[in-house]
């Protein structure tokens, strides 16, 4: 008797498993971010990420990940990304992102002090071939370490509206 009330507290925590599982973007190919330790990137510190592409006709759409504190001194970032695919040939952009107006408004969703974007830097983009590409994300501002850095990522989804 004991089991069976064990099991009836069990269905609905694993039925809560199962739908919250399934929620996940399924045109996300890889939707990662990687905490900063202490909230300081420093210019060695490189974020890494693997993603592994499977049709190569398919555009996708690549997103830079940043979460930064409302004490973070400046209103832009600037990232060198690294990408090396399958040919092993590697190549770097410097890229710079707004975050915040002139006036000091923060641009990104705020909770707490902490202020999170997601940012498109490759719209439409067709990966030359199939296979695993390899992303390093740097930065690349004056500050080593950069403070005030709690998160960093990467976004490729399918662009599903090609």
């Amino acid at each position: 008797m004991k089991r069976a009330f064990k099991f009836i507290y069990l269905l609905p925590a694993l039925f809560m498993i199962m739908v919250l599982g399934s929620c996940s973007d399924p045109n996300a190919v890889i939707d990662k971010n990687t905490e900063i330790d202490n909230h300081n990137w420093s210019y060695g510190n490189l974020v890494k990420y693997d993603v592994k592409i499977d049709d190569e006709k398919v555009p996708y759409n690549l997103y830079f990940n940043v979460r930064v504190t409302d004490d973070y001194k400046y209103s832009n970032i600037f990232i060198l990304l690294h990408q090396t695919g399958p040919d092993n040939k590697p190549a770097v952009n410097r890229m710079e992102f707004k975050l915040a107006n002139s006036d000091g408004e923060w641009l990104g969703d705020g909770s707490g002090n902490l202020y999170n974007y997601q940012m498109i830097f490759r719209q439409a983009y067709r990966f030359p071939a199939k296979g695993i590409y390899h992303f390093a994300i740097e930065q690349n501002m004056r500050d080593n370490p950069l403070h005030e850095i709690s998160d960093v990522g990467l976004r490729v989804e399918k662009d599903t509206k090609q």
